[in-house]
């Protein structure tokens, strides 16, 4: 499966550069990887250019109210959907004031990374590591001992 990461802007803190890089590195490993970072002058703006980014692939949005997911849970979820034919998942994370309401109720999934409200270059390397450990999972690698 593709997996096409979108964010609004990029890591700019050195540790979050780091842990972006180094699990998106491993990430690559399971699946064909797609970054790509938009800007935008206002939050609708952001949102646009994220819908527009993601084309045609079903996009999961992070956001606070959305679904948690354990990482058995999140492996299960990537497994069921490359499963029904899926072939690329867009994941976004948006800009400091989060995803329009058009555009979430737009998503194929709104998928929180738990109730707090994660710093942007904090919240990119949850997500990377988040998916690189359901990948592992998914393929039985012992990176995940649960």
């Amino acid at each position: 499966m593709r997996i096409h990461l979108i964010t609004v802007g990029e890591p700019k803190l050195a540790y979050a550069r780091a842990g972006w890089d180094e699990y998106e590195k491993r990430l690559r490993r399971y699946h064909k990887v797609q970054v790509t970072r938009v800007t935008g002058k206002t939050q609708a703006l952001e949102s646009e250019a994220v819908r527009r980014a993601a084309g045609r692939a079903p996009l999961v949005l992070l956001d606070p109210r959305g679904r948690q997911f354990t990482s058995e849970g999140l492996s299960a979820y990537l497994d069921a959907q490359g499963v029904a034919g899926v072939g690329e998942l867009a994941f976004a994370i948006g800009g400091p004031d989060g995803h329009t309401d058009d555009l979430r109720a737009g998503a194929h999934l709104l998928w929180g990374l738990g109730q707090l409200t994660l710093p942007h270059d904090l919240a990119m390397v949850v997500l990377a590591e988040a998916l690189y450990r359901a990948s592992t999972i998914s393929a039985g690698e012992p990176y995940h001992r649960g």
